[in-house]
């Protein structure tokens, strides 16, 4: 199965919502909303959740998050779900996006993959290497 790669850019917004833990002896646990736009070729909006794990020592914290995109991959109409996982240790950032196997539909159905993101100048990108 061929591995296509696709580039471009989003928009996210993150915004608190009621969790029900919230951490003790310097961890603070948090739970956010999200909801992003993707241009280029996967033109889609996603929303998902987030839950956060900021820890005493300054970058040094862990997230995970699932968030499902609608829209179109290369041209083909559907939607799938991404999962992540991102841990920073002092600042040394490690992040796993990947396709929950199965969650792909429509068009989409049999798709798996994994996604980077950048930030650069504070513009938002995303590479996404995937298999339909």
């Amino acid at each position: 199965m061929a591995t296509h790669k696709v580039t471009g850019e989003f928009n996210v917004k993150l915004n608190p919502i009621e969790g029900y833990a919230k951490g003790i002896d310097g961890v603070n646990l948090g739970r956010m909303s999200i909801d992003k736009t993707f241009t280029g070729e996967l033109e889609a909006t996603s929303t998902g959740e987030m839950l956060s794990a900021m820890t005493a020592t300054q970058g040094s914290a862990g997230y995970v998050a699932i968030e499902q995109e609608v829209g179109t991959l290369a041209g083909k109409q559907g939607s799938f779900v991404l999962q992540h996982f991102g841990t920073m240790d002092k600042g040394q950032d490690r992040l796993i996006l990947e396709v929950v196997p199965d969650s792909g539909n429509n068009e989409l159905t049999g798709l798996s993959g994994k996604m980077a993101i950048r930030i650069e100048e504070g513009v938002h990108f995303y590479d996404f290497e995937y298999q339909l």
